[in-house]
């Protein structure tokens, strides 16, 4: 498996149509970003193997080892910063309390979850780009049958 040049990378979408009732999306069709094919560690581990010096076990040791010291670090209320990556935080969801003395944990904290927020660069305008979207363009995935309204239907 070798590495794929970047002039030839794709972002594949399919259309979709919001089935929502009695909003503002309802009816609409909008693009879905559709993933051709799942990047296991292993994998990355390979390619990583292959561009560089590095054994393919060492760079699993250190993902590995990368993972569990960011999980402790974000647990203890720290943002984790990969530089030229972006970073990592713990964000709660909550319900509002009437007062800060009605707050509490049990009643008004529902869940936790990861934010990630990719590294921004500038590019040669000026302009801030994320990491991971510089160069990206979309195509429509070639399987995708959904009949668009200046086609004819096939029959």
């Amino acid at each position: 498996m070798q590495g794929v040049k970047a002039d030839t990378l794709t972002v594949f979408y399919r259309l979709h149509q919001d089935q929502s009732v009695g909003t503002k999306r309802s009816g609409k069709w909008y693009a879905r970003m559709v993933p051709t094919a799942t990047i296991n560690t292993r994998i990355l581990a390979e390619i990583i193997q292959r561009n560089c010096t590095v054994k393919k076990s060492d760079v699993m040791a250190v993902i590995e080892e990368l993972v569990e010291v960011m999980k402790d670090q974000m647990q203890d209320s720290k943002r984790v910063k990969l530089d030229g990556f972006g970073s990592f935080k713990i964000g709660i969801n909550c319900k509002g309390a009437r007062s800060a003395k009605a707050f509490t944990v049990n009643d008004n904290i529902d869940d936790l979850h990861v934010v990630f927020t990719p590294e921004r660069t500038r590019d040669n305008a000026g302009n801030r780009v994320k990491q991971f979207l510089q160069g990206a363009r979309c195509e429509e995935l070639p399987e995708n049958k959904v009949v668009k309204e200046d086609e004819e239907p096939e029959p």
